[in-house]
Protein backbone atom coordinates (compact mmCIF):
# COMPACT_ATOMS: atom_id res chain seq x y z
CA UNK A 1 0.00 0.00 0.00
CA UNK A 2 1.23 3.67 -0.81
CA UNK A 3 0.18 6.52 0.88
CA UNK A 4 0.43 10.19 -0.91
CA UNK A 5 0.01 12.37 2.62
CA UNK A 6 0.27 16.41 3.07
CA UNK A 7 1.16 18.49 5.79
CA UNK A 8 0.30 21.92 6.47
CA UNK A 9 0.77 22.70 2.98
CA UNK A 10 0.41 26.01 1.91
CA UNK A 11 0.54 27.30 -1.68
CA UNK A 12 1.08 30.93 -2.86
CA UNK A 13 0.57 33.02 -6.18
CA UNK A 14 1.03 36.48 -6.74
CA UNK A 15 0.36 38.45 -4.09
CA UNK A 16 -0.41 35.83 -1.35
CA UNK A 17 -1.80 32.63 0.00
CA UNK A 18 -4.30 30.52 -2.95
CA UNK A 19 -4.28 27.45 -0.27
CA UNK A 20 -3.55 27.32 3.03
CA UNK A 21 -2.36 24.32 5.75
CA UNK A 22 -3.51 21.80 3.70
CA UNK A 23 -3.23 18.21 5.28
CA UNK A 24 -4.39 14.99 4.02
CA UNK A 25 -3.77 11.42 2.98
CA UNK A 26 -4.74 9.75 -0.25
CA UNK A 27 -3.88 5.56 0.43
CA UNK A 28 -3.42 3.73 -2.83
CA UNK A 29 -6.74 1.95 -4.16
CA UNK A 30 -8.89 4.89 -2.94
CA UNK A 31 -10.96 8.12 -4.45
CA UNK A 32 -10.44 11.95 -2.65
CA UNK A 33 -12.94 14.20 -4.07
CA UNK A 34 -11.93 17.88 -4.06
CA UNK A 35 -14.71 20.04 -4.34
CA UNK A 36 -15.22 23.87 -3.58
CA UNK A 37 -16.36 26.97 -5.43
CA UNK A 38 -13.96 28.01 -8.65
CA UNK A 39 -10.55 29.86 -7.75
CA UNK A 40 -10.59 28.40 -4.35
CA UNK A 41 -7.27 26.63 -4.79
CA UNK A 42 -7.94 23.08 -5.64
CA UNK A 43 -6.19 23.50 -8.99
CA UNK A 44 -3.21 24.86 -7.29
CA UNK A 45 -2.79 22.45 -4.69
CA UNK A 46 -2.31 19.87 -7.43
CA UNK A 47 0.38 21.68 -8.83
CA UNK A 48 1.45 21.49 -6.24
CA UNK A 49 1.66 17.64 -5.65
CA UNK A 50 2.62 17.22 -9.32
CA UNK A 51 5.80 19.62 -9.49
CA UNK A 52 4.04 22.13 -11.61
CA UNK A 53 4.62 25.06 -9.14
CA UNK A 54 6.05 25.10 -5.41
CA UNK A 55 4.63 24.71 -2.20
CA UNK A 56 5.00 28.01 0.05
CA UNK A 57 5.28 25.65 2.88
CA UNK A 58 4.47 22.46 4.09
CA UNK A 59 5.88 18.72 3.47
CA UNK A 60 4.48 16.44 0.29
CA UNK A 61 5.57 12.87 0.75
CA UNK A 62 5.58 9.94 -1.13
CA UNK A 63 5.32 6.51 0.84
CA UNK A 64 6.99 9.23 4.00
CA UNK A 65 9.57 10.33 1.26
CA UNK A 66 9.46 14.01 0.72
CA UNK A 67 8.68 15.14 -2.40
CA UNK A 68 9.57 18.58 -2.03
CA UNK A 69 13.18 18.56 -4.00
CA UNK A 70 11.94 16.35 -6.58
CA UNK A 71 11.21 17.77 -10.09
CA UNK A 72 7.76 17.01 -12.01
CA UNK A 73 9.82 14.66 -13.95
CA UNK A 74 10.84 12.83 -11.36
CA UNK A 75 7.75 12.75 -9.71
CA UNK A 76 5.92 11.68 -12.40
CA UNK A 77 8.49 8.96 -12.23
CA UNK A 78 7.63 7.82 -8.68
CA UNK A 79 4.17 7.49 -10.34
CA UNK A 80 2.39 10.63 -9.91
CA UNK A 81 0.74 10.93 -13.09
CA UNK A 82 -1.19 14.45 -13.45
CA UNK A 83 -4.31 15.15 -15.89
CA UNK A 84 -4.24 18.96 -16.14
CA UNK A 85 -7.58 20.87 -17.29
CA UNK A 86 -7.84 21.41 -20.94
CA UNK A 87 -8.00 17.90 -23.01
CA UNK A 88 -4.04 18.45 -24.04
CA UNK A 89 -3.73 15.72 -27.19
CA UNK A 90 -1.62 16.00 -29.99
CA UNK A 91 -4.27 16.79 -32.75
CA UNK A 92 -2.10 15.50 -35.59
CA UNK A 93 -0.91 11.64 -33.90
CA UNK A 94 -3.70 8.87 -34.11
CA UNK A 95 -5.49 7.82 -30.76
CA UNK A 96 -2.74 4.90 -30.81
CA UNK A 97 0.33 7.29 -31.36
CA UNK A 98 -1.13 9.74 -28.17
CA UNK A 99 -1.35 6.92 -25.80
CA UNK A 100 1.80 5.03 -26.84
CA UNK A 101 3.60 8.43 -25.65
CA UNK A 102 3.08 7.33 -22.14
CA UNK A 103 4.19 4.13 -22.32
CA UNK A 104 7.11 2.42 -24.46
CA UNK A 105 5.13 -1.06 -23.97
CA UNK A 106 3.00 -1.21 -27.39
CA UNK A 107 0.96 -4.08 -25.16
CA UNK A 108 0.03 -1.74 -22.09
CA UNK A 109 -1.11 0.68 -24.65
CA UNK A 110 -3.12 -1.78 -26.84
CA UNK A 111 -5.11 -2.85 -23.02
CA UNK A 112 -5.74 0.68 -22.40
CA UNK A 113 -7.39 1.56 -25.77
CA UNK A 114 -9.45 -1.33 -25.26
CA UNK A 115 -10.93 -0.43 -22.35
CA UNK A 116 -12.87 2.25 -24.47
CA UNK A 117 -15.03 0.82 -27.51
CA UNK A 118 -15.20 4.33 -29.06
CA UNK A 119 -11.64 4.69 -29.13
CA UNK A 120 -10.84 1.07 -30.09
CA UNK A 121 -12.64 1.69 -33.65
CA UNK A 122 -11.12 4.87 -34.07
CA UNK A 123 -7.40 3.96 -32.89
CA UNK A 124 -5.68 4.80 -36.17
CA UNK A 125 -7.96 8.38 -36.74
CA UNK A 126 -5.86 11.66 -36.29
CA UNK A 127 -7.00 12.29 -32.48
CA UNK A 128 -8.01 16.23 -33.49
CA UNK A 129 -10.97 14.78 -35.30
CA UNK A 130 -12.61 13.49 -32.34
CA UNK A 131 -15.25 14.77 -29.96
CA UNK A 132 -14.26 16.50 -26.76
CA UNK A 133 -15.25 13.40 -24.95
CA UNK A 134 -13.45 11.30 -27.18
CA UNK A 135 -10.11 13.37 -26.68
CA UNK A 136 -10.72 13.05 -22.57
CA UNK A 137 -10.94 9.25 -22.97
CA UNK A 138 -7.87 9.54 -25.24
CA UNK A 139 -6.11 11.60 -22.15
CA UNK A 140 -7.23 8.56 -19.85
CA UNK A 141 -6.19 5.79 -22.02
CA UNK A 142 -2.77 7.87 -21.82
CA UNK A 143 -2.89 8.06 -18.35
CA UNK A 144 -3.64 4.13 -17.68
CA UNK A 145 -1.03 3.39 -20.10
CA UNK A 146 1.45 5.48 -17.59
CA UNK A 147 0.84 2.63 -14.73
CA UNK A 148 0.45 5.41 -12.10
CA UNK A 149 0.69 5.05 -8.64
CA UNK A 150 -1.63 8.18 -7.57
CA UNK A 151 -3.61 10.09 -10.32
CA UNK A 152 -4.46 13.32 -10.00
CA UNK A 153 -7.49 14.61 -12.50
CA UNK A 154 -8.63 18.29 -12.79
CA UNK A 155 -11.93 19.10 -14.08
CA UNK A 156 -12.28 16.32 -16.11
CA UNK A 157 -15.73 17.24 -17.39
CA UNK A 158 -14.52 20.63 -18.29
CA UNK A 159 -16.68 21.47 -21.24
CA UNK A 160 -18.37 18.16 -21.19
CA UNK A 161 -22.24 17.35 -21.03
CA UNK A 162 -23.14 15.96 -17.53
CA UNK A 163 -23.95 12.76 -19.66
CA UNK A 164 -20.82 12.37 -21.35
CA UNK A 165 -19.07 12.91 -18.17
CA UNK A 166 -20.84 10.34 -16.29
CA UNK A 167 -19.75 7.71 -19.08
CA UNK A 168 -15.73 8.43 -17.97
CA UNK A 169 -16.19 7.69 -14.27
CA UNK A 170 -16.24 4.14 -14.43
CA UNK A 171 -12.54 4.63 -16.04
CA UNK A 172 -11.92 6.14 -12.37
CA UNK A 173 -13.17 3.96 -10.38
CA UNK A 174 -11.60 1.38 -12.49
CA UNK A 175 -8.06 3.46 -11.75
CA UNK A 176 -8.86 3.02 -8.10
CA UNK A 177 -9.80 -1.27 -8.24
CA UNK A 178 -6.41 -1.15 -10.23
CA UNK A 179 -4.86 -0.22 -7.09
CA UNK A 180 -4.36 3.37 -7.87
CA UNK A 181 -4.61 6.30 -5.22
CA UNK A 182 -7.17 9.18 -7.32
CA UNK A 183 -7.66 13.17 -6.15
CA UNK A 184 -10.28 14.11 -8.47
CA UNK A 185 -10.73 18.15 -8.96
CA UNK A 186 -14.48 18.00 -10.36
CA UNK A 187 -17.34 20.61 -10.41
CA UNK A 188 -20.25 18.00 -10.84
CA UNK A 189 -20.23 18.09 -7.49
CA UNK A 190 -22.67 15.35 -7.00
CA UNK A 191 -21.35 12.55 -9.41
CA UNK A 192 -17.49 12.88 -7.85
CA UNK A 193 -19.09 12.65 -4.39
CA UNK A 194 -20.80 9.60 -6.16
CA UNK A 195 -17.21 7.46 -6.58
CA UNK A 196 -15.03 8.79 -3.82
CA UNK A 197 -14.26 7.26 0.00
CA UNK A 198 -13.08 10.83 1.02
CA UNK A 199 -13.66 14.48 0.49
CA UNK A 200 -12.56 18.12 0.49
CA UNK A 201 -13.97 20.75 0.60
CA UNK A 202 -12.24 23.87 -0.17
CA UNK A 203 -13.47 27.58 -0.11
CA UNK A 204 -10.84 30.69 -0.42
CA UNK A 205 -7.79 28.59 0.34
CA UNK A 206 -9.20 26.53 3.05
CA UNK A 207 -10.56 23.30 3.93
CA UNK A 208 -13.87 23.33 5.31
CA UNK A 209 -14.63 19.85 5.48
CA UNK A 210 -13.03 16.72 5.53
CA UNK A 211 -14.06 12.92 5.98
CA UNK A 212 -16.50 10.75 4.40
CA UNK A 213 -17.92 11.65 0.88
CA UNK A 214 -21.00 10.00 1.64
CA UNK A 215 -22.06 12.41 4.65
CA UNK A 216 -21.79 15.05 1.88
CA UNK A 217 -23.98 13.26 -0.45
CA UNK A 218 -26.80 12.46 2.83
CA UNK A 219 -26.47 16.36 4.18
CA UNK A 220 -26.69 18.57 1.15
CA UNK A 221 -26.90 21.12 4.30
CA UNK A 222 -23.29 20.31 5.02
CA UNK A 223 -22.12 20.78 2.14
CA UNK A 224 -23.91 23.70 1.46
CA UNK A 225 -22.61 25.63 4.34
CA UNK A 226 -19.08 23.94 3.56
CA UNK A 227 -19.33 25.86 0.66
CA UNK A 228 -19.69 29.11 1.87
CA UNK A 229 -17.00 28.31 3.99
CA UNK A 230 -18.80 28.47 7.49
CA UNK A 231 -17.78 25.00 8.65
CA UNK A 232 -15.06 24.31 10.31
CA UNK A 233 -12.96 21.79 8.78
CA UNK A 234 -13.09 18.02 10.47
Amino acid sequence: MSVLSLDGVTVSRGAGPVIRDVSLEVVSGTITALVGPNGAGKTSLLEAISGVIDASSGTISLDGEPLGKLSRVRRAHRGIVHIEQGRAVFPSLTVVENVRLASGNAARANEAIDMFPELEKRRDSPTGLLSGGEQQMVVLARAFAAQPTFLLIDEMSLGLAPVVFTRLLPMVQRFAEDGVGVLLVEQFTNLALSVARQALVFSNGRVTFQGEASVLQQSPEVLHTAYLGGSPAH
